[in-house]
């Protein structure tokens, strides 16, 4: 009994260390199974090379569209940048789908692509007649080496033949089933005021097409306002279902920021000053383009402008081509505002600037002039921009401080609709709409 009671013993010493073992082997696995979805955690449209400009990612036939393409239709997304430089640069592209919340899916490439995930851009020219020199790449996606097969969100990322781990610049696009319908509606009367300073959005989704089992549960609404992405929204649960159409209203999460008109600026012509241009002096090798100083407008009336919503157009006046006869100006954006309290920041917000904070961005104060101020080579061309004031610590940027909040604005929201199927390992994007207030 001694030897039978001496051998129970150890044998528990091993199962519980057998057990540690298999937990630490099962932990490993856990960080190693995450560790590529970290490396590509942030999957925002944005620029790594300091010498690519003007990126540009738009649904072919429809510039003022956001790039959503019709899975299964003739829509094209078309993907063009340049490079300052004199020669050409032999670059790829690969496909990475992702899923609601813009993080890989981890799909075989053969499930969600028909054709080789690395794709050539052979589709390239050279500036012409510009004192800064370029190449200009586009390409479009479907194409013959390539096509999506699944709806949802796709990441490209575009980087040098001979160094794919070096990534110059990366964005996002979308792919839509379209098998749900939206409807939707934007009112300044809001569950926080009345007219003021806010916007509300309703939306339902009819899921009668799209073979949803649990409205409830298996729906995600994304709301995005004017393409920003730093104040997009989530929201996992309907108020009410109606039958297979499921209802968001009177939700505090769908309450945004009126904000205010996007401010506008051009820089077409060398010849004359444009729109909300004060002077234009060449300082070799850049013209360079001051802009009238731009007030804070808080405190003042709203006033409508037909705007962009952030977007940006590239534009030589005198050029019938140009994306290759542009040239590269410096533009100098100066803010007459009040300095912040440490740690607080000004940015900039814009397609221009990939809708980042980051330092291409970042508004700087000047104490000799009491300004906040930024200068930055851009394309010839029509912008539009907004100041954001973010707090410190924060990663969202707010209207109030500078812009002002006018019920009035007119604002572009783009609804997405995921939905996961029971037993499938990605994310399908079901519905796409837009809805615009004030209108």
């Amino acid at each position: 009994m001694a030897r039978q009671q001496s051998t129970g013993k150890f044998g528990g010493r091993r199962l519980r260390a057998l057990m540690l073992r298999l937990c630490g082997v099962m932990v490993l696995w856990c960080i190693s199974a995450a560790t590529p979805a970290a490396a590509l955690s942030d999957t925002r449209t944005g620029i790594f090379n300091e010498r690519v400009k003007s990126l540009q990612v738009q649904l072919d036939g429809n510039q003022l569209a956001p790039p959503v393409m019709l899975l299964g239709s003739d829509d094209r997304i078309i993907i063009a940048f340049d490079h300052i430089s004199e020669d050409r640069e032999y670059l790829r592209y690969r496909l990475v789908h992702c899923d609601r919340n813009w993080q890989p899916s981890q799909l075989l490439d053969t499930e969600y692509l028909d054709g080789f995930n690395e794709g050539v851009i052979n589709d390239y020219d050279f500036s012409r007649a510009t004192i800064v020199h370029y190449t200009h790449y586009s390409f479009a996606i479907p194409n013959e080496e390539v096509s999506p097969k699944l709806s949802g969100n796709y990441l490209v990322e575009i980087y040098r033949e001979d160094d794919p781990d070096d990534t110059w610049l990366q964005c996002r696009f979308m792919v839509s089933e379209q098998s749900a319908a939206i409807s939707a509606e934007v009112s300044s009367r809001t569950d926080v005021d009345f007219n003021d300073t806010h916007q509300q959005l309703s939306i339902s989704v009819d899921t009668e097409r799209a073979q949803v089992e649990d409205l409830f549960n298996d729906l995600s609404v994304v709301v995005s306002q004017n393409g920003r992405l730093d104040n997009e929204v989530t929201v996992s649960r309907p108020l009410r279902i109606a039958g297979k159409t499921a209802v968001y209203e009177h939700l505090t999460s769908l309450i945004f920021d009126a904000g205010n008109e996007y401010r506008r600026m051009e820089v077409s012509s060398t010849h004359y000053p444009g729109m909300h241009v004060d002077r234009i002096s060449l300082a070799k090798p850049y013209y360079h383009f001051t802009l009238i100083p731009d007030g804070v407008r808080a405190e003042e009336p709203y006033l409508y402008d037909q705007t962009q919503h952030g977007r940006f157009f590239i534009r030589e006046y005198d050029s019938d081509y140009s994306d290759l006869e542009a040239d590269y100006v410096v533009v100098h954006f100066s803010l007459e505002a009040d300095r912040l309290t440490p740690g607080a920041s000004i940015f900039l917000d814009g397609d221009f600037v990939s809708r980042r904070f980051s330092p291409e961005s970042i508004m700087t104060f000047n104490n000799a002039t009491g300004r906040y101020e930024r200068s930055m080579l851009l394309k010839q061309g029509a912008y539009n921009y907004q100041y954001l004031y973010v707090p410190p610590g924060s990663e969202r940027g707010f209207t109030a401080l500078v812009e002002g909040n006018k019920y009035q604005t007119i604002n572009e929201y783009l609804i997405k609709v995921y939905h996961r199927r029971r037993g499938e390992r990605y994310d399908r994007l079901i519905a796409t709409g837009a809805v615009f207030s004030g209108k």
